[in-house]
């Protein structure tokens, strides 16, 4: 499926009671407005946590390869195994746990590595997490298949630059959506 267009996943009611999921009340959001005011705040962490407290919506393009990254699942954040059933493109409120969890996990394992989160951090931190698991081997050789086709024709890494809070915040809003029982809806 080709994602050309700009993602937003956006915090609805679940389940749906009519035809269309209704929104949720950015006021559910409204704490995050607090993180954005922070002096200490890097501005990428604060303009995402501000959009979220304003609309209770992330917007979820630049994170998408990140996340599958992590997840080891393609589109995860457009929520294709929805679209491609002919249902609507919609995250559960598991899923939500589920992602809140995975990018946790990713965060903590980051802090050793620093504030600035970029394609070799992820590529470290994604190692070192496997090395000591079952079948190390096997998932090392799939983690750097998967590294090498996020690469461009010419063998360059994609230009990926978050701070680590941002993922905090990331991570912070799914996990709001999975303990308040609401789903996102997939708008692309």
């Amino acid at each position: 499926m080709a994602h050309d267009k700009g993602l937003d996943n956006v915090a609805v009611h679940w389940p749906r009671t009519n035809q269309y999921y209704d929104p949720v009340a950015p006021a559910e959001f409204v704490d995050f407005g607090t993180i954005a005011d922070r002096p200490e705040i890097a501005a990428p962490t604060g303009a995402l946590a501000l959009h979220i407290a304003k609309t209770g919506t992330v917007r979820a393009t630049a994170y998408t390869e990140l996340v599958d990254l992590l997840l080891g699942l393609e589109g995860v954040l457009y929520a294709t195994d929805a679209a491609a059933e002919d249902e609507d493109p919609v995250i559960d409120p598991d899923g939500c746990a589920w992602i809140a969890g995975g990018l946790e996990r990713f965060v903590e394992g980051h802090d050793k590595f620093g504030d600035l989160v970029t394609f070799d951090t992820v590529a470290e931190v994604m190692r070192t997490a496997i090395a000591g698991g079952r079948l190390a081997d096997q998932q090392l050789r799939w983690l750097e298949h998967r590294l090498t086709a996020l690469r461009d024709d010419a063998g360059n890494a994609p230009h990926w630059s978050f701070a680590r809070t941002e993922l905090v915040i990331l991570a912070g809003f799914y996990r709001r959506c999975a303990e308040r029982g609401f789903a996102i809806f997939a708008d692309y």
